[in-house]
């Protein structure tokens, strides 16, 4: 039961990183690409991390950290990006 359980949450997890790349191809801003992207990609990511948690619960530490590191490193660059993109026209 747990291998099905980890099994799911890591091909939920590709199928985050799938369906993130879609957007890449429309024709929207690339602020809107860089944001859909960057959130499938972390939630893929994390799902995958906390499938490996039930696949290998002795790593337990080592998981969790990874998950935190995922969720502040992904919402730093997200206001970064949206901090140079609003002053990109201030330099003028």
């Amino acid at each position: 039961m747990i291998n099905a359980l980890s099994y799911t949450c890591i091909g939920v997890g590709i199928l985050f990183w799938f369906w993130g790349t879609i957007p890449l191809i429309g024709h929207r801003s690339v602020l809107f690409k860089l944001h859909s992207l960057s959130v499938a990609d972390t939630l893929g990511s994390m799902s995958i991390i906390v499938g490996l948690l039930l696949k290998i619960p002795s790593e337990w530490p080592l998981l969790i950290l990874a998950i935190i590191s995922l969720a502040i490193w992904n919402t730093v660059l997200g206001y970064v990006l949206a901090y140079c993109s609003s002053s990109e026209g201030d330099n003028d």
